[in-house]
């Protein structure tokens, strides 16, 4: 790596070819025309990209709306290639309003429903869709093949513009305003007025089973979700199979995806799909439901009242962990566990809501005039004004970002009980974790009871990770590894952690390169509940990053900093 000049930008160039190398499997071509209503190509959910395990896209980002923007391919690992990962200003410059900027996305051992969506501020409340990878040639399903198969986007409506609603909130440092709806595939449901011309209907036929993709985009809710009068086998989440588990309701965390069939066996009629939130917090949120009608084609009479799904009550925490619970990996000859056993690194990591203060006690996050925060070991996370990936590749470190994130909580007390002691104040910062190329990695997330503690859905780019433990209360290292599941925890890449309660994840750095871990409850990543993970490069070229795309792209800040723009030649 080599330092090299930095000098004002004037214009925002990325005109690169990204082909780095041969692609094993096909290769797609997309165009996304992201508008100033805050859509792709005027369509939510936006369009979805289809895909057979291994292969490769290219997605022309054109950017005609009136913020900088970026997209993650969420779930995707992207091998060697941080590049095209997406996170603005960890990964890559927004491309600005009036450009555009194409992204490679690296397929591997993905399979399965995934998913897209824009990774600056909150426009992903409505700049998101799903990817969609199929099993390779000659090989299917490890379940007998539905019928057909159909996606089933969760998401949050605003009656407002999403970034203002987090601009306001962070300029005052108060709670954001909380949706006014939900909906599912854009629309709300029959139980709110604005839609109920417009529900979304699902036609099938009797005794046909269906593969339901079902994705969870909503901003800052878990969802529970079912089918009136019918059950759910899981049979996928997050890109990889899982044992089928069947089920009356699932619970599916902002981020996650989860695959389900489901047969149309009951008498033909309506039954409500619906989806209510999961939210066990003294925090607001959005108390609706959203709807959509599971319809049986035919000649019958329409039900008078259509059933409806027995859902959890939002604050069942139980019902929440007993789903979970059920969720195993497949384990099979074609689908093997490879959990790492002997671990060489061990973090562990308090998650948690806190404050920062504010000149003259201007704030509006609490009584005392503070702002509202969040974080990690009590470290919230600094977004740069520049990339941290281009800092990291061009050596640039020491004015972007230090390597001292705490690998432990600089403070141990009872971290699920009385707090009243205990200050909320943390520290703000851009610090990384360096980790060597294929260590094995054992982190330990901490939930802890500072302000208004919930469940948290924690995502890790770049990587799929193995959920090898998780409960309630304080993690013991002395007792609790001993009740670890290392037979066939399920591969994931965002578990929710338990509200007071721990979760263990192992998984082997073998994927170099600069990758964002955060809380996927938008309010809390943009509060700093986030990190970054630097994995270093082996010593070879095929486990080294790879080179910087060139023409290089200029660097452009975020729009909510105002440093002086920068680039780097």
């Amino acid at each position: 790596m080599k330092a090299i000049p930095w000098f004002v930008l004037v214009s925002y160039i990325c005109l690169a070819s990204l082909h780095y190398g041969l692609a094993e499997g096909a290769i797609h071509y997309y165009d996304f025309v992201h508008k100033e209503h805050a859509t792709v190509n005027d369509s939510f959910p936006g369009p979805e990209i289809h895909v057979q395990k291994g292969d490769t896209v290219f997605v022309n980002v054109h950017n005609q709306g009136k913020y900088g923007v970026t997209i993650h391919w969420h779930g995707v690992k992207q091998p060697r290639n941080p590049w095209s990962d997406g996170p603005e200003n960890v990964t890559q410059c927004p491309i600005p309003a009036g450009t555009n900027f194409t992204q490679e996305i690296n397929f591997s051992s993905e399979e399965g429903t995934l998913w897209w969506h824009a990774h600056s501020d909150w426009s992903r409340a409505t700049v998101h869709g799903a990817i969609i990878i199929y099993p390779e040639n000659g090989t299917t399903y490890p379940y007998t093949e539905p019928h057909e198969e159909e996606t089933i986007v969760l998401a949050s409506w605003y009656k407002a513009d999403v970034m203002e609603v987090i601009t306001d909130a962070l300029t005052t440092g108060a709670d954001p305003n909380v949706s006014d709806a939900f909906t599912i595939n854009g629309e709300p449901g029959d139980l709110y007025d604005c839609s109920n011309e417009t529900t979304y209907r699902l036609a099938v036929e009797y005794g046909k089973t269906y593969l339901l993709r079902v994705i969870n985009a909503i901003l800052n809710e878990e969802t529970f979700f079912g089918i009136a009068e019918h059950n759910l086998t899981l049979v996928g989440t997050d890109g990889a199979y899982v044992r089928p588990a069947t089920v009356d309701y699932i619970v599916i965390a902002p981020g996650q995806t989860m695959d389900v069939l489901v047969t149309a066996n009951q008498a033909p009629s309506y039954y409500y799909i619906a989806g209510s939130p999961f939210a066990d917090s003294i925090a607001p949120f959005d108390n609706t439901t959203t709807t959509a009608i599971f319809e049986y084609k035919g000649n019958y009479t329409p039900p008078s009242t259509i059933p409806f799904p027995v859902l959890p009550l939002y604050n069942d925490s139980d019902a929440a962990a007993t789903f979970t619970n059920k969720i195993r990996a497949l384990n099979s000859a074609e689908h093997p566990v490879n959990v790492p056993k002997n671990i060489t690194r061990q973090i562990y990591m308090t998650v948690s809501t806190n404050t920062l203060p504010c000149p003259n006690n201007s704030c509006s996050g609490n009584s005392n005039g503070d702002r509202l925060s969040a974080s990690l070991n009590n470290i919230s996370f600094d977004t740069p004004s520049i990339s941290i990936l281009q800092a990291y590749y061009w050596n640039l470190s020491k004015d972007v970002y230090t390597t001292d994130f705490p690998e432990k909580p600089p403070t141990f007390f009872d971290f699920t009980g009385n707090v009243d002691n205990i200050t909320l104040y943390t520290n703000p910062g851009t610090k990384v974790i360096m980790l060597d190329f294929n260590e094995t990695v054992e982190i330990v997330f901490q939930g802890t009871n500072l302000s208004a503690a919930e469940n948290h859905p924690m995502h890790l780019h770049g990587f799929s990770f193995y959920l090898v433990g998780k409960n309630k209360g304080n993690f013991d290292n002395a007792t609790d590894p001993l009740k670890y599941n290392l037979i066939d925890p399920p591969e994931v890449n965002t578990i929710g952690l338990p509200k007071n309660g721990w979760a263990a994840i192992r998984f082997y750095a073998d994927n170099p390169g600069v990758w964002f871990m955060h809380c996927h409850l938008e309010r809390h990543a943009s509060w700093g509940m986030d990190t970054v993970l630097i994995v270093k490069n082996g010593g070879t070229e095929a486990t080294s990053i790879r080179p910087h795309p060139l023409p290089i792209c200029l660097l452009v800040p975020s729009p909510r900093c105002d440093a002086t723009p920068q680039s780097f030649i």
